[in-house]
């Protein structure tokens, strides 16, 4: 049986999926409300987002609408 390892970007994605879940926060909220949700960790996914081209206004919806976190190869 292989097993497979999530991506970070996929446990952050159900983390905030939970607190959407939990009513902490809404998937129109802008992004940047996580970051105090995720306090001193929060340079990290901030960082992790902007590599995929997040912007801190963007909703917190398209997040959640990823449906493959794929980083591109350097060659």
């Amino acid at each position: 049986m292989v097993q497979q390892v999530l991506h970070p970007m996929e446990k952050f994605q159900r983390q905030v999926n939970s607190l959407v879940k939990s009513d902490i926060i809404k998937p129109k909220d802008s992004i940047w409300k996580i970051a105090l949700l995720f306090g001193e960790k929060w340079p990290y996914w901030k960082s992790e987002l902007q590599e995929f081209g997040f912007a801190m206004q963007d909703p917190i919806s398209e997040v959640l609408a990823v449906d493959a976190w794929e980083e591109e190869a350097e060659v």
